[in-house]
C-alpha cells in the first residue's frame, strides 16, 4: 500500500540512523577484528540457534537500506546483523537489472507480483486499495496482454498476490490478499481470494472463491502472502516492527473464519513474500532488502535489493535462480536480482544418505566405531570469544571509567 506518513518517517529514520550506526559499528569492530582475528570468524559462524533468533525483526535492515539508498554496490560486508545471524549480507550482481517496466497507465500502484505458472513470460500484478478487484497480465516487454476482474470480490486493501499449481489438475491458481489493516485490528477479519488462472489471455471476468481469516493473537497489518508449491499451504506475513509469519489451516473453509497461527518471526516492516518454485526456500521483502529462509526462523542469507522509492513486491523466477521485485508508480520497473551462489547451493537437493545396519551409527559412539576414531571439532566452532577480545573490551571499559572519574573530580 502507498505509505502512510508514519511509513515515510520510518524509512527516513532508518536510512539516516542506520548509516550512523553502521559507521559506529565499523569503527568499533575494525579495531576489534585487528586484535581478535579468529574471534570474529567464530562469531560469523554462529549456529542455527543464533540464525533463528536473528530471523525476528531487527533494525539492521536499515543499515542495508542506507547502502541501497545511496546507490552504492559494496561487496559482502560482515555487518552487525551478519555476525548475529551467522551469514553475510550478499548483494546480487550489480544489485540486479531492470527486466521490464509496466507500460499500462492504469497500473499506478503495483502492489503484488507473481509469475504465471502456465503461461511463459507472463507476469501478473494488481493495484493497491480503491482500485477494484482487478488484475493485469503483462508480457516480458511490460505491455498488458489481458485485464481480469474478480466477480463478487471486494478490494478493501489488496496488498499482495501469489501463484501456485493445483496438484490434482496441474492448472495454475492465483491468490489475491485483501489483508491490509493500517489500524492493526480495525477489521474483524481479512480475506484471500482464490482464482483459477485463465487458460487464455483475453479480458474476462473470473469467478473467485473467498476465504476469511483471523489471527489467533489479534489483528495485524500485513502485506505478504505466499503459498507452498508442494503442499498448497497458505502463509501470511505481517508488516510490523516485530513481524510474524502466520500459517493457514491445511484445509481452508468458505463457511467459517479460518484461524492463522504464528509459526515464526519476520523482518521489520515486511512488504511481500514468496516461495521458491521447488519449495526449498522462501523470501521476505522489506523496504530495503530481502531475506531468504529455508524455514521459518532459519535464515539463509540477506540479498541486497535495488534502491526503490516504495518497495512493494517480490517473487522468484521460474527456474528459482533469481528474485523479481517491483515498486509502485506509473511505468514502475520490475528488477531481476540473481540469488547469491551460496543460497543456490543451500537450495540444491541433498543426496539421501545410505541406510546403515550398524547400531548407533547416527550417534557419536556409532561414528567412532564406523570411522575408526573420534570426530575432531572445528576449532572455529568452539573458539568462542577469544581472550584478546575480552582483554581489549576490559581495557576500553577501565579507560572510560577513569576518564569519567577524572571529569567528575575536576567539575566539583
Amino acid at each position: 500500500m502507498r505509505s502512510r506518513a508514519g511509513d515515510v518517517l520510518i524509512r527516513r529514520f532508518a536510512i539516516r540512523g542506520g548509516a550512523l550506526a553502521g559507521v559506529v559499528a565499523v569503527t568499533a569492530f575494525t579495531g576489534l577484528t585487528g586484535v581478535a582475528g579468529s574471534g570474529a570468524g567464530a562469531w560469523a559462524s554462529s549456529g542455527p540457534a543464533v540464525r533463528a533468533g536473528a530471523g525476528g525483526g531487527t533494525l539492521a535492515d536499515a543499515e542495508v537500506g542506507s547502502r541501497a539508498e545511496s546507490g552504492s554496490r559494496a561487496e559482502a560486508v560482515p555487518t552487525g546483523e551478519a555476525r548475529e545471524s551467522g551469514e553475510p549480507t550478499l548483494p546480487g550482481e550489480e544489485g540486479g537489472e531492470v527486466l521490464f517496466r509496466f507500460r499500462d497507465e492504469r497500473i499506478t500502484e503495483s502492489s503484488g507480483l507473481a509469475l504465471s505458472p502456465t503461461h511463459e513470460d507472463v507476469y501478473y500484478t494488481h493495484n493497491d486499495s480503491s482500485a477494484g478487484p482487478v488484475f493485469f497480465a503483462a508480457g516480458s516487454d511490460g505491455r498488458t496482454r489481458a485485464t481480469f476482474t474478480l466477480r463478487g470480490a471486494a478490494s478493501r486493501d489488496w496488498e499482495g498476490m501469489a501463484a501456485s499449481r493445483d496438484p490434482r489438475t496441474g492448472r495454475g491458481v492465483l491468490w489475491f490478499a485483501d489483508i491490509g489493516d493500517n489500524f492493526d485490528g480495525a477489521w474483524p477479519d481479512i480475506s484471500v481470494y482464490r482464482v483459477q488462472e485463465p487458460s487464455s489471455l483475453r479480458d474476462a471476468t473470473l469467478p473467485a472463491v473467498r476465504y476469511r481469516f483471523r489471527y489467533e493473537d489479534g489483528g495485524h497489518n500485513a502485506e505478504g502472502i505466499m503459498v507452498h508449491p508442494r503442499t498448497g499451504r497458505l502463509y501470511i506475513v505481517s508488516k510490523e516492527f516485530s513481524g510474524s509469519i502466520y500459517q493457514a489451516p491445511k484445509q481452508l473453509r468458505t463457511g467459517k473464519v479460518n484461524v492463522l497461527r504464528r509459526v515464526g518471526p519476520a523482518p521489520v516492516m515486511a512488504t511481500d513474500a514468496a516461495y521458491a518454485p521447488d519449495g526449498s526456500s522462501f523470501v521476505i521483502r522489506t523496504y530495503f532488502s530481502a531475506t531468504v529462509y529455508s524455514a521459518p526462523g532459519e535464515q539463509l542469507s540477506k540479498v541486497t535489493m535495488p534502491p526503490l522509492e516504495q518497495a512493494e513486491s517480490i517473487a522468484y523466477t521460474a527456474d528459482g535462480t533469481a528474485l523479481l521485485t517491483g515498486t509502485e508508480g506509473t511505468g514502475s520497473p520490475v528488477y531481476r536480482v540473481p540469488l547469491p551462489e551460496r543460497v543456490l547451493e543451500a537450495m540444491a537437493p541433498t543426496p539421501t544418505p545410505t541406510p546403515t545396519s550398524e547400531p548407533g551409527a547416527g550417534t557419536e559412539t556409532g561414528r567412532e566405531a564406523a570411522g575408526g576414531g573420534t570426530e575432531t571439532a572445528d576449532p572455529q566452532e568452539d573458539a568462542g570469544v577469544p581472550f584478546s577480545a575480552i582483554a581489549l573490551w576490559l581495557a576500553v571499559a577501565v579507560g572510560a571509567t577513569g576518564a569519567i572519574a577524572l571529569i567528575a573530580r575536576r567539575t566539583r
